[in-house]
């Protein structure tokens, strides 16, 4: 009798081990937020996208009224294009922006929609104009790195 209670809670231990390491795994790639809820999709380009992936959420006033859907290249503007997957409660006017944003500062990345003026909304199918790409590190430290190098040069030409 004994036996059997100590494999019971084994079996437990493993059976919460699995279920620990699933999560884990849903949570890594980012599809612990999967919804099957009905969507209408629009699509962007952008010049870099970043760190970008999939299933990243879609933010407006802080608020997820979305997530991305495919991210692809398309070879004759040399472009990111991003589906975004809206919820049909949240309508955008059409001249909407969108910017990709990170969460802190070496957050996830996601994407930030600022609504426009115009009196029609977004609709199935549509596409974002005015998009704003990732800020990427390396690049803001090569440019910090390059102004500083250049005001170094400046000063040292004035002493001489």
């Amino acid at each position: 009798m004994h036996r059997k209670i100590i494999d019971v809670w084994v079996g437990l231990f493993v059976v919460l081990g699995a279920l620990a390491l699933l999560f884990l795994a849903l949570k890594a790639g980012n599809m612990s937020t999967i919804s099957f809820t009905k969507t209408y999709a629009v699509t962007a380009k952008f010049d870099n996208i970043g760190g970008l992936k999939p299933q990243a959420p879609v933010k407006s006033a802080g608020v997820v009224v979305g997530r991305v859907g495919d991210i692809n290249f398309d070879d004759k503007s040399f472009q990111a294009l991003v589906r975004l997957d809206l919820q049909p409660q949240y309508k955008f006017p059409k001249d909407s922006s969108l910017k990709i944003l990170t969460a802190g500062l070496l957050g996830e990345q996601y994407v930030g929609i600022e609504p426009g003026g115009d009196t029609n909304n977004l609709v199935d199918g549509d596409r974002i104009a005015h998009t704003q790409s990732a800020a990427v590190l390396e690049d803001l430290i090569n440019q910090f790195i390059y102004n500083k190098a250049a005001e170094g040069g400046k000063e040292g030409g004035a002493q001489q």
